[in-house]
């Protein structure tokens, strides 16, 4: 246990300095899937600009929750994360500040919980649902008083504790409208450059990191007195922040195009209890980080028998766990395959998990137990002691530690792979690796020294100077291909939609796409891309009937009827809208049975994790990100952007 506390400090204080340094450029959302990953090594914390050299950024208010007189002549907002230690201590400082200033500040709280912190949303929701009782500051304080007891259990003594009714505070934590201000908030630090916790907005200029007191001091001080010459010139001081802010930048200025660099190596450790296949002494160790119940980890399995198939004995790959925290039955299975790993047959409780990924269950994992003639009782008995769950625990902690946040996520001999890639992908990295052992081999590296002469280079070498390499550009290239596509090909903006049947935002974006169509006529087209999230059980089928509809002719009034009835998605469902449209029915039933559209699905879904559309809808402005049910003005600013470009010639034409 000291062992696992200790690696886990290690971890916060990566992460924390991580989240310390100013940032900008595209994030994604939560939930889960995989972000730009923290550095191997901490890096120092940045130093921030001169007090005059940092921009002014427009930092709505909007309904967050605020502290302080509304007459303030600064105003402080902060982007914040409950489970991040580093902001817990910089709530502290926070509390000084309004001490000191009393009623010259006023702060505001936008709400930022990082993915891979499994408990800042739940708190974040618990704080929201507190301040609908009036009172969202007292639980506030609570939780970053208790950061380190943020189970649903802890959440709900510290309402009772604060006199909340609880009954209503626990109904209030489903309500929708938390959900997408986390979502807004979390969209907004993305495109101000926030992407780490804290960040601090004083009158528009960033601050990021838990800084001394006396930074933040000196900032403030510089602000109240441009603030108090607005005052004396007539501005009202209830008027002061919105005056300040008007003329502000939007978003973060993109970070420039970083130099070609070599591959970033971590050192990552392969422990002896770790399942593995291929001998030790290959020349080329994949260690994997993987979820039972993630589909993406699902998908790459043929690939991971291709390299098999392909390398034998110079590539050997070890199975680490990282069960997600959105994915209920995971860590169970990851325990289960660790109980029958000490019964020898970890890989094949691996496959049998794989292709049973709708039943992980207690009782399907003792099913297949006994299919595949484990001593049961053993078996059950490591599952009832939980014997293996700090392995798991460990593992996950591991994971973090190295940026393997998101499933699945692979280290070539610690160089880092993310998502279900094809074999090609894996491919050209194990070559050069192989390439690189060959020559460490001829030097006079022992085989059986090689993978941690390797990682030994990796522990030694210096931290990376800029960015990390695998930040993804400002500009995606997103086909068209074979999707639904509604406006002429020609047309000059082209939006790619990634978008699930069954998610509420989505629907929420239709009325707002249905208006742009109007008001650029001939100017944009739209392409729909599947993103059926694992969790929406109908998800997925009503992707496939909406193909069904398109090879017909209807996508889009059938598109329609979905969104339309989003409660109502099962198989009857699907067919009587289908009626509804006077489908061929025999043609759309033969399609929804053969499954015929499962593989462009896969490939939709495949290419949006590729390009970092882990949540719905994302959407893709001549390649540019604009994440979830976005007002009608953000989609705007950037197409009138794009078509600026469009009438000076720039634009790329996509590829159909």
């Amino acid at each position: 246990m000291k062992a696992n506390v200790i690696v886990a400090l290690v971890v916060g204080l990566v992460l924390g300095f991580f989240g310390g340094k100013a940032a900008s450029g595209s994030k994604s959302n939560e939930g889960s899937a995989p972000t730009a990953a923290a550095p191997s090594q901490p890096s120092a914390p940045a130093q921030p600009a001169a007090p005059t050299a940092s921009p002014v950024f427009k930092v709505p208010l909007e309904n967050s929750p605020v502290k302080g007189s509304p007459d303030a002549l600064v105003t402080m907002v902060e982007f914040s994360d409950y489970q991040c230690p580093f902001c817990s201590r910089a709530d502290a400082t926070v509390k000084k500040l309004q001490e000191e200033y009393g009623n010259k500040l006023r702060v505001v709280m936008k709400q930022n919980p990082l993915s891979f912190h499994p408990r800042a949303k739940p708190a974040a929701l618990g704080a929201l649902a507190a301040g609908e009782q009036g009172k969202y500051w007292e639980y506030h304080d609570k939780l970053f008083a208790n950061a380190r007891a943020l189970e649903d259990a802890d959440l709900e003594k510290y309402a009772s504790e604060i006199g909340l009714d609880v009954n209503r505070w626990k109904k209030d934590l489903s309500k929708e409208s938390f959900q997408q201000i986390i979502t807004r908030d979390q969209t907004l630090a993305g495109q101000l450059g926030a992407n780490g916790t804290p960040a601090f907005f004083i009158n528009g200029r960033l601050l990021s990191g838990a800084q001394p007191l006396e930074r933040f001091k000196a900032l403030i001080d510089e602000e109240y007195g441009k603030a108090e010459a607005l005052v004396k010139e007539g501005t009202k001081p209830g008027e002061v922040y919105a005056a300040i802010i008007a003329k502000g930048q939007e978003r973060a200025a993109p970070p420039a195009p970083a130099a070609p660099q070599a591959p970033t190596v971590r050192k990552v450790d392969v422990p002896s209890d770790s399942p593995a296949f291929g001998p030790k002494d290959a020349k080329v160790t994949i260690v994997e980080w993987s979820d039972f119940e993630c589909p993406f980890c699902g998908r790459v399995m043929p690939t991971l028998a291709k390299i098999k198939e392909t390398y034998g004995k110079d590539v050997r790959v070890v199975f680490r766990h990282q069960p997600l925290p959105f994915h209920s039955s995971a860590k169970l299975a990851a325990e289960a395959s660790m109980a029958a790993h000490e019964q020898g047959k970890f890989w094949e409780f691996h496959d049998k998990l794989f292709s049973n990924q709708k039943a992980l269950d207690r009782a399907s994992l003792e099913k297949y137990a006994q299919e595949l003639k484990l001593d049961v009782n053993k078996f059950k008995a490591a599952l009832d002691s939980g014997k293996f769950r700090a392995k798991v625990e460990a593992d996950s902690t591991a994971g973090s530690a190295v940026g393997a946040n998101g499933t699945p996520t692979f280290f070539i001999n610690g160089r880092q792979l993310v998502g279900a890639q094809p074999f090609e992908s894996f491919k050209a990295a194990i070559d050069e690796e192989r390439a690189k052992a060959d020559k460490l081999l001829a030097s006079g590296v022992k085989p059986e020294n090689l993978y941690a002469k390797i990682m030994e280079d990796a522990a030694n070498a210096p931290p990376p100077s800029a960015e990390p390499a695998e930040a993804e550009p400002a500009v995606q290239k997103i086909e068209v291909g074979n999707a639904p596509v509604k406006g002429p090909a020609n047309a000059p903006v082209t939006i790619v939609a990634f978008s699930d049947f069954e998610c509420p935002f989505c629907s929420r974006v239709v009325p707002t796409l249905k208006q742009l169509e109007e008001g650029y006529k001939g100017k944009i087209r739209v392409a729909f891309k599947n993103q059926p999230l694992p969790f929406h059980a109908n998800a997925k089928p009503a992707a496939a009937a909406a193909l069904a509809a398109h090879e017909q002719g209807k996508f889009w009034e059938y598109h329609d009827k979905l969104f339309a009835n989003q409660k109502a998605l099962d198989r009857a469902s699907l067919e009587r809208y289908a009626e509804e449209l006077k489908l061929d029915m025999g043609k759309f039933k033969a399609a929804l049975d053969s499954n015929k559209f499962d593989a462009q699905i896969t490939a939709d879904s495949t290419e949006g994790t590729r390009v970092g559309a882990n949540g719905t809808p994302t959407f893709f402005i001549n390649g540019r990100t604009l994440v979830g049910a976005q007002p009608a003005d953000a989609f705007k600013r950037v197409i009138d952007e794009e078509l600026k470009k469009a009438e000076g010639g720039s634009v790329a034409k996509d590829t159909k």
